[in-house]
């Protein structure tokens, strides 16, 4: 709580660099930890149960957050018992990004199934500059030409920071592009859409972020739940849930669950393409850290993504309009077409 606080209270441009630099080491290191676990752990968990367990966490913590920031049991009570368990509407609302990022993480796979590396690697970024039409269109805000051009270059950085030289290979294996294309089209949509309809939905009203946060793990812990038993049941049922499970996979879990908490008051307090800009410079801070760790070997294509991605975060960084809330204004159609 006295974090979200102490971000509301910096002007502009120091959150944005604040919450960039929070948020790209966190991810960094969760990143760099779920790699150690992949290339150590002799016996692999299941990572459907992982992300299940994680919502939980992420659900635990809220509410203990949420406890302290009330203040009293009387009134954390009254407040579980008004937003909560007497707000079915509210949590049938938060429940929709849970099931837009269950859909997109599910046409992320077909597309990957049915597309080539490499043109997965470049189409799948365009949910980038999608996060920022759905934040023009969604939230009547407006972006500068210099802003769009830095979504766009971010787009092109993170594409050459994840590039990978196509292998030739003597497996073939019969994919349908067209079914590949749609997926992905799926996939972009839903991931712009589910974070600027969570961001709108949290700077639509004074409801507390907390509570907010507990209603969509909620419905987070259903949806997992039945991931976990179409994706991984009968070899759970056989093996058992924590199958696997280590120190570390503990420790990657803990990561995934306090970034999934600082996103949401990054979210709160910026906006989702911050977010975004964010994620790429964690990609370029744990590759790096993955030369010194696991002897990865830098690339010409990745030495020009990291310059545009750093490029694209001063460009974006630089003085703008206000992102804290939605704006209001009888003009704001007329702003949106400027800005695009």
């Amino acid at each position: 709580m006295l974090h979200s606080l102490a971000i509301g209270a910096f002007p502009r441009n120091k959150t944005y660099l604040y919450c960039l630099a929070v948020m790209t080491v966190m991810a960094a290191a969760y990143t760099i930890a779920l790699r150690y676990t992949r290339t150590s752990d002799k016996e692999l968990y299941f990572s459907t149960t992982a992300v299940c367990i994680t919502e939980v966490i992420k659900l635990l913590l809220s509410v203990g957050i949420l406890a302290k920031e009330t203040g009293s049991l009387g009134r954390f009570k009254a407040s579980l018992r008004e937003n909560v368990l007497g707000s079915p509407k509210e949590l049938l609302k938060l429940s929709v990004p849970s099931l837009v990022y269950a859909v997109q993480n599910n046409m992320a796979f077909l597309a990957l199934s049915n597309l080539d590396a490499a043109v997965y690697q470049v189409t799948y970024q365009l949910k980038i500059p999608c996060t920022a039409l759905c934040t023009v269109l969604m939230l009547n805000r407006t972006l500068s030409k210099l802003q769009w051009v830095s979504v766009f270059m971010l787009c092109a950085g993170v594409t050459l920071v994840q590039w990978k030289p196509a292998q030739a290979t003597k497996v073939v294996v019969e994919q349908n592009p067209l079914l590949g294309f749609g997926a992905i089209a799926i996939a972009v949509l839903c991931s712009g859409f589910a974070g600027v309809y969570f961001e709108k939905v949290l700077k639509s009203s004074d409801t507390s972020l907390w509570v907010r946060n507990i209603q969509m793990y909620l419905s987070g812990i259903i949806v997992t739940l039945v991931g976990v038993y179409l994706s991984d049941g009968a070899e759970i049922k056989e093996k058992g849930f924590f199958y696997g499970y280590t120190y570390y996979v503990w420790f990657v879990i803990f990561l995934a669950s306090v970034g999934g908490l600082y996103t949401s008051v990054v979210v709160k307090y910026t906006d989702n393409i911050m977010k975004g800009f964010s994620a790429a410079a964690a990609i370029v801070l744990s590759t790096i850290a993955s030369v010194m760790l696991f002897g990865l070997q830098i690339t010409l294509t990745f030495a020009l993504g990291t310059l545009l991605v750093c490029v694209s975060i001063y460009l974006y960084g630089l003085p703008r309009q206000d992102t804290t809330s939605i704006q209001q204004g009888e003009t704001a159609s007329k702003e949106r077409v400027i800005g695009v």
